[in-house]
């Protein structure tokens, strides 16, 4: 059985403003050997699964400069200092859509990549959600909202319309909640 490894001291590399990096030295407790390995520590991340009444999902198209191409998302982001994770799944879907939720549900917590991230992202499904108000962008970003009728979903992750992983997670924990709906 695997057993947890000691950790011996930790370096700070480099702060990128969205996520640091370190160095930790980490020793085998099966060969007792020294090994470096290496972490992206970030804030706390949200994805909103936004539900309209008439059974849409509030989605939002983007172009992301990591891929080099627009993509099809669920709103998300950074959890700021001082906020919850719920205030931030709010703030998000408010500044990225213009619309609020009448009610915001957590449904799955997840660890981005347990291999680089030590962070978690926080994912919840936003009911009877309204347009209230415009798209907020900052300098760095433009984003458009699309609505994708609840029913086409499965047909736009087959053919990889959507194909952002945490965002795929985060619409598999919404099918799952979903499912359990009484």
């Amino acid at each position: 059985m695997p057993r947890p490894w000691e950790e011996l001291e930790t370096e700070p590399l480099e702060d990128c403003k969205v996520f640091r990096v370190s160095r930790t030295l980490f020793r085998s407790p099966r060969t007792g050997q020294v090994h470096p390995f290496f972490r992206i520590d970030a804030s706390e991340w949200v994805n909103v699964v936004a539900l309209t009444s008439h059974d849409e999902l509030v989605m939002v198209r983007q172009f992301r400069h990591g891929a080099r191409q627009l993509t099809l998302e669920i709103p998300g982001g950074i959890v700021d200092p001082g906020e919850t994770p719920a205030e931030a799944a709010a703030r998000e879907l408010l500044e990225e859509t213009g619309y609020r939720a009448s009610e915001v549900v957590p449904i799955g917590t997840l660890n981005p990549n347990p291999a680089l991230f030590g962070n978690g992202i926080h994912t919840f499904l936003a009911r009877r959600v309204e347009r209230v108000a415009e798209i907020r962008n900052d300098a760095a970003e433009e984003t458009a909202v699309e609505l994708l009728p609840a029913r086409d979903l499965a047909a736009r992750l087959a053919d990889g319309t959507i194909r952002h992983a945490l965002v795929v997670a985060g619409l598999y924990l919404y099918q799952i909640a979903r499912g359990h709906k009484t």
